[in-house]
């Protein structure tokens, strides 16, 4: 199955690309699904249709979903809510605020993902393509399984075996009641599942897209997207660089207003292929109407991929590699555009704790490498390269 996601900085054309990228793998004879974790959904728009929250048929092969926030979030969300309820009310919190207060940031999105994740399990497509809320969102929301992991696995059930043995005793002394098993058990099947995400998402058929418009901080914030998402091992296997200005023909008019964006365009134009050497770049003119519907998303994909494969599974290794050495072993992180200066590494048991600018990984070592020491660690060539070697005795 291929899994493709589609981010980008709002206002992109992010969504049409999505949506046009299904459209080609539906008229190639793959079932196809798309689904948007976008708050804004529109998908709808892009299609020109009204949208259910269970698969609706566009086109043959092809089903758009538009994931129903509220009734996930019931689902898998609800426990835990009621606990925190019972906890403000403790507090003496206003109820309506409670209720604000205890629907955490991002949730529709984390929570389109578990819907994302009962697709792909269930076996019924071949191409599952997800149109992601704007980029800070999507790498905040695919950092989440892993951000949890720690605490689930070392604080967790520890924390809830004490309150289990003492639940009386720290409710009186708190002033607050404490979980239930229910809310435990909420919990880790929450956790399970994001986890189950992570893989899914990381694995050798899915791959993220970024879409960009060639303008100059559009190119940064790709740029940090492209790091983030391989610090974090989600594989990037191209960008689409969509609204190009058409460069002024012969027979045209002249015209500077224009002749001014394809200047600067082509100059962020460049800086992009120097920036993303090695992985496919897709280019879209600026067209005078918006792609709206099946007919028009398909003219836009013929146009953007060519005679490329839109659905080709990403070649070579991923972002994370570890290679044998006669000493010991090597683990390899891509991280394009990290300088030396811009990592921070720390070692806590079976744990490396690596930080970039804001964001920060706790990667868990497999038994193989976690009886090793870390013997040095330096970024070349955009690749974070750490060297483990057998302990001295």
């Amino acid at each position: 199955m291929r899994i493709l996601l589609f981010t980008g900085k709002g206002g992109v054309g992010k969504s049409t690309t999505a949506s046009a990228t299904a459209v080609a793998s539906a008229a190639s004879g793959r079932r196809t699904l798309i689904l948007s974790t976008d708050a804004a959904h529109s998908l709808a728009d892009a299609f020109a249709t009204e949208i259910g929250t269970t698969p609706t048929l566009v086109a043959d092969n092809l089903y758009v979903e538009q994931v129903d926030a509220q009734r996930l979030f019931e689902e898998s969300w609800a426990d835990i809510q009621r606990y925190l309820l019972s906890v403000l009310d403790a507090a003496g919190v206003d109820p309506v605020a409670a209720e604000e207060l205890t629907v955490i940031p991002g949730a529709e999105e984390v929570l389109a993902l578990l819907q994302l994740r009962r697709h792909v399990l269930s076996g019924d497509w071949e191409t599952v393509i997800v149109d992601c809320a704007p980029t800070a969102e999507t790498l905040r929301l695919l950092a989440l399984p892993e951000a949890l992991a720690w605490y689930m696995e070392r604080v967790f059930p520890v924390g809830r075996k004490a309150i289990k043995a003492f639940r009386p005793l720290i409710t009186k002394a708190v002033g607050v009641p404490m979980p239930e098993d229910n809310t435990f058990d909420a919990m880790e099947r929450l956790h399970a599942e994001l986890d189950e995400v992570r893989q899914l998402l990381s694995g050798p058929e899915a791959s993220v897209r970024i879409v960009m418009t060639p303008e100059t901080v559009v190119l940064a914030e790709a740029r940090r997207s492209f790091t983030t998402l391989s610090l974090f091992g989600y594989r990037v296997d191209g960008v689409v660089a969509n609204r190009i200005f058409p460069a002024i023909g012969p027979d045209e008019a002249p015209d500077s207003w224009r002749a001014g964006w394809v200047e600067a365009q082509t100059k962020v134009l460049a800086d992009t292929e120097q920036s993303f050497a090695g992985l496919q770049l897709w280019r879209s003119d600026y067209h005078s109407g918006e792609p709206v519907g099946v007919a028009a998303l398909a003219d836009f994909a013929r146009r953007l991929y060519a005679d490329s494969d839109p659905l080709a599974v990403p070649s070579g290794p991923g972002p994370l590699q570890v290679a044998r050495t006669e000493t010991g072993a090597v683990l390899r992180l891509a991280l394009p555009f990290v300088g030396r200066g811009d990592v921070d590494l720390v070692r806590h048991g079976d744990e490396l704790v690596l930080t970039v600018g804001s964001y920060r990984r706790l990667l868990t070592l497999p038994a193989g490498l976690a009886r090793l020491d870390v013997r040095g660690a330096r970024v070349d060539h955009g690749a974070l390269q750490v060297r483990f070697e057998e302990r001295q005795s």
